[in-house]
């Protein structure tokens, strides 16, 4: 499920981003994407490629990973994010759901590093 006001468009600086059309209130949720999930052997594997900045650490014991499929991966990153991604290891899909009220035209974010307020810095900043 992909909420139907939100698009993909180019960024000045980070490529393309995921935007919306409309106004959407806080703790609204704007997509629910499922996931492949793949054994740490294939991690590795995948570590050695492009794929390695798209994939998410998955199961209880973050002893997998996964790709998500819907537009997961064109969220870009930021410490201060308006939304946020919930996993769920049952259904094997991530949800993007907003933290704040968002404006019609704004781009929508999530943290990298974990909870929308993470701090710590994420892998490509600290290479």
């Amino acid at each position: 499920m992909i909420a139907p006001c939100l698009y993909i468009a180019a960024t000045v600086e980070m490529g393309k981003g995921v935007f919306t059309g409309s106004p959407v209130t806080a703790g609204s949720v704007i997509e629910i994407a499922p996931v492949i999930v793949m054994t740490q052997r294939e991690r590795e594997l995948l570590d050695q490629t492009q794929l390695h900045d798209y994939i998410f650490e998955w199961g209880s014991n973050s002893d997998q990973c996964a790709l998500a499929l819907g537009w997961v991966s064109v969220y870009n990153h930021s410490y201060s994010a308006n939304c946020e991604y919930e996993m769920d290891y049952t259904t094997n899909s991530i949800a993007i759901r907003t933290v704040r009220d968002i404006e019609a035209g704004e781009q929508l974010f999530i943290n990298y590093g974990g909870s929308w307020d993470e701090q710590k810095p994420v892998w490509f900043e600290t290479k």
